[in-house]
């Protein structure tokens, strides 16, 4: 099979987004990463999903919904969410505003039999200055919920555990699909020939830890940059390709590898025709480098 492997750039993405299924539609994509403004924030974002209701015997839906706002309007607003589910994905949601302060993206999820749901959103903003300067905001959120759908007992969901049998549930979940993520994951390492003890590996739903604390090696500064020219690549790369599929794509979560010595990162995954792709973004641990 052929490797595929591509060197993330900062390049501005303008694209048309095609969804289908859960794949919600969105005329003009747009994810360009420029230097963190410091004076600008999200006053509030975030990433929920709750169970909607139960539509008859195994199956259910799951509320998805995805916010985030600002104090006063910025000249791009542009949010991004991925739905996994079991470690598959299950469905993208995407929207761009100009001029304006606030996202809503909602979608209502259809499931059957118990499930670890999990979504992870990336929200974005891109401030234009009187004197041509071009800046931007980035942050991140999470959520997740299992939905336990037994015979034996009535439709419930959580998102932590809070008994016994909750407990359970959680670690039979967990076990599968983590057997089945650690082999497709291993499988991408070897195929591209990746020394792992050399990167701290991350799965894609996990990189929210980074909206508190930085990548190691890195700096706070720093790993903001970072991850916001991670999700340009993504949403190039990745994102954009599986949304334009007239096909839903199940494939597995992605996984993020971090150098340990602070200079590259390399995604793996599988794109929608089943291809091995690998990305490889360089960065440069010093605070002054774009």
């Amino acid at each position: 099979m052929k490797k595929t492997i591509t060197v993330l750039f900062t390049v501005v993405l303008c694209s048309l987004l095609l969804a289908l299924s859960f794949f919600q539609k969105s005329d003009v994509a747009v994810v360009k990463h420029f230097p963190i403004d410091q004076n600008v924030d999200f006053t509030t974002y975030d990433t929920d999903l709750s169970l909607l209701s139960e539509t008859d015997q195994d199956e259910y839906d799951v509320n998805w919904t995805v916010i985030s706002q600002l104090d006063s309007p910025i000249y791009l607003r542009q949010d991004v969410s991925l739905l996994y589910s079991d470690g598959r994905l299950k469905g993208i949601l995407s929207k761009w505003k100009e001029n304006e302060q606030d996202i809503q993206l909602k979608s209502s999820i259809h499931g059957e039999d118990s499930s670890h749901f999990q979504a992870i959103s990336f929200h974005h903003g891109e401030i234009h200055y009187a004197d041509d300067e071009i800046k931007s905001i980035n942050s991140m959120s999470y959520d997740e919920l299992y939905v336990i759908d037994s015979p034996h007992s009535a439709l419930e969901s959580f998102d932590q555990p809070i008994s016994s049998n909750q407990e359970e549930w959680k670690h039979t979940l967990d076990h599968a699909t983590n057997q089945q993520l650690t082999y497709h994951w291993k499988q991408l390492i070897e195929f591209f020939e990746i020394p792992q003890s050399k990167y701290n590996v991350v799965p894609l739903t996990n990189l929210h830890v980074y909206q508190s604390k930085p990548i190691p090696t890195l700096s706070k500064a720093k790993t903001q940059q970072v991850i916001g020219q991670l999700w340009e690549g993504l949403y190039k790369n990745y994102i954009l390709g599986i949304s334009r599929n007239e096909q839903p794509v199940k494939s597995f979560i992605p996984i993020v590898l971090f150098s340990k010595q602070g200079h590259h990162l390399i995604v793996l995954y599988e794109d929608q025709s089943g291809e091995k792709q690998q990305l490889i973004q360089y960065y440069s641990s010093t605070e002054n480098s774009n």
